[in-house]
């Protein structure tokens, strides 16, 4: 691709992501235009050939598809509500973090002035976007996303993932969700493992192997919640409550703390109580979509 045929892109904030950002798009052959309230962030992307725009208007107005990467919504919303910055026309992708609810607020805001909307969340650190392992989620129409998709693509696995623009944002926090739940859990069985001279580094492999394991368990799983039937085909919960009670136990007694097998097994005879103790683990959703009461 050459920049006589490449789409041109804006990107406004130049943050380590945003910069990665910014030079994704001028490695693949894009005419960038960049612009950031430190302008002296620009310094390196404007030697490799971005053009610097004097404002964010300026920016906006340089193409017809622009990159948003800010501290949080609310920068955005105050940088865009300015009066000399016009939507009309024009695509916003905004790779902002943020709640879904604001992604739906944003999304609505900036069709209100004429412009189209994708929200979007970045799976990936600077250092990897621009290669396939930086996964890129967006939401918002799909006509939208398929007309910018060939730009977009040089910033690594673009994925669109329906036309509810808060989605990115939900599949953004359950991912964190899961890679959190990991570590816990690897760190819990690390800190047991500990007491008796194993290291952290001797455990991992077995742990990974675990880990693997299980995840090979989702998609049947999904299912059980999908039908809203869980018949217990490995284990039972009641069952798998008894493993929980020895590992708290097991935990205390070697001195380590047990407050995250405590929460699990809490939820679980929840659920036991209320009759699910035949049924497989999958059932526990059922407490998980319930709001806590203190």
């Amino acid at each position: 691709m050459n920049n006589e045929t490449a789409a041109p892109v804006s990107v406004i904030g130049l943050g380590l992501m945003g910069r990665a950002l910014a030079g994704a798009f001028l490695k693949a052959g894009h005419p960038t235009t960049v612009w950031n309230r430190t302008a002296s962030k620009a310094d390196h992307l404007i030697s490799h050939g971005a053009q610097l725009a004097p404002t964010a208007a300026d920016a906006l107005k340089a193409g017809s598809l622009t990159i948003i990467c800010l501290t949080d919504y609310e920068a955005m919303h105050e940088l865009l509500g300015a009066n000399d910055v016009t939507l009309e026309g024009t695509t916003l992708v905004n790779l902002t973090s943020g709640a879904s609810a604001q992604a739906r607020e944003a999304a609505r805001l900036a069709e209100q002035r004429g412009a189209r909307y994708l929200d979007g969340a970045i799976m990936a650190v600077p250092s990897g976007i621009g290669t396939a392992e930086a996964v890129i989620l967006l939401s918002g129409a799909e006509s939208d996303f398929d007309a910018h998709k060939p730009t977009l693509d040089a910033l690594g696995t673009v994925t669109h993932l329906g036309a509810d623009h808060g989605l990115a944002s939900l599949y953004d926090v359950a991912g964190l969700a899961m890679m959190w739940s990991v570590l816990n859990a690897w760190l819990q069985g690390t800190a047991m493992l500990r007491t008796a001279g194993v290291d952290a580094a001797t455990y991992a492999p077995f742990a990974q192997q675990i880990a693997t394991g299980v995840a090979t368990w989702l998609p049947g799983y999904a299912e059980q919640i999908d039908n809203g039937s869980f018949p217990a085909e490995v284990s039972a919960l009641e069952t798998d409550a008894r493993a929980m009670a020895h590992l708290i136990e097991e935990s205390e007694t070697v001195g380590v703390n047990a407050e995250l097998p405590r929460l699990i097994k809490a939820m679980a005879d929840r659920a036991i109580a209320a009759g699910h103790g035949g049924e497989q683990y999958p059932v526990l959703i059922e407490e998980f979509v319930k709001p806590r009461v203190d």
